[in-house]
């Protein structure tokens, strides 16, 4: 009597990115939240990433950072800055130089992106990619982004995803969202999802929760290093980095979030999930 052999049918469930990203006339807006540690290694990834793009026929990406603060000696280190550059604003400082580096004409805002600063068709961009230290700031990026996406119909730089960075001493977590429902082709591999939640939504209990500890400035490097560790930073960086790499040069992601602990050496990515 032969043995009936049980075939798992499931379909693993995937997120097929907007078909306008991969094939764009136009460089890909994207804007960057947050100039500090991740901010500034994230500058240096995006500018990496479009060079290859171009070298790949794409237009690339047109990148606007965002952050009101100023370069002060515990910066040093730790984030990308030089003591040339200490009493600048942290954007200006980072776009000139990224510019100057690769050819490009990035824009830089000495402001903060909020309410007050954002406007229907202000601050708009196809990808937000936020490196804050705040729940405050996060939940308020989340309700900028679906006015957005309420209000925008067929503008160009209409927001179709939100890639959140956060970390503590030496744990962190990058997470991927869309901006609405992003329409997916029908599949007979896959289980095309269009709707990748908000962090704010998804782990709102983790941010609510985190919001309880000490987020004041640090006062000398040795301080701002006791708060988070050295390469935190650059690791959740590469990445995020390499997931929005994915989205670019494949179409189609199989993750969309992951939670790093760099004292034990572990690295934890989501699978897209129904």
């Amino acid at each position: 009597m032969k043995k009936q052999i049980l075939v798992n049918t499931t379909l693993p469930a995937v997120h097929i990115v907007q078909k306008e990203l991969l094939q764009p006339y136009n460089p890909v807006s994207v804007n960057l939240i947050g100039a500090g540690g991740t901010g500034s290694q994230m500058l240096t990834a995006l500018a990496r990433m479009s060079q290859a793009l171009n070298g790949l026929n794409h237009p690339g990406f047109m990148v606007t950072l965002f952050d009101d603060d100023t370069v002060q000696t515990p910066n040093l280190a730790r984030q990308l800055f030089t003591s040339a550059e200490l009493g600048q604003f942290k954007s200006v400082a980072l776009i000139n130089r990224i510019n100057r580096f690769f050819g490009l004409n990035w824009k830089a805002e000495a402001e903060r992106y909020d309410k007050q600063y954002c406007s229907i068709a202000k601050g708009m961009a196809a990808i937000t990619v936020s490196c804050v230290d705040t729940v405050k700031a996060r939940f308020e990026i989340a309700e900028i982004l679906k006015i957005y996406h309420k209000n925008s119909g067929g503008h160009r730089d209409k927001p179709l995803y939100w890639m959140d960075f956060g970390n503590s001493k030496d744990t962190g977590q990058v997470v991927l969202s869309t901006v609405g429902e992003i329409k997916q082709p029908k599949s007979k591999q896959f289980v095309p999802l269009g709707n990748l939640p908000f962090v704010t939504e998804k782990f709102k209990d983790l941010l609510l929760q985190s919001e309880l500890n000490d987020n004041t400035p640090s006062c000398s490097l040795a301080e701002a290093l006791a708060k988070q560790d050295l390469f935190i930073n650059s690791t959740l960086v590469n990445f995020g980095s390499s997931l929005i790499w994915q989205m670019f040069r494949e179409g189609i992601i199989y993750h969309n979030a992951l939670f790093l602990n760099l004292k034990e050496y572990r690295a934890q990515p989501l699978k897209i999930a129904a």
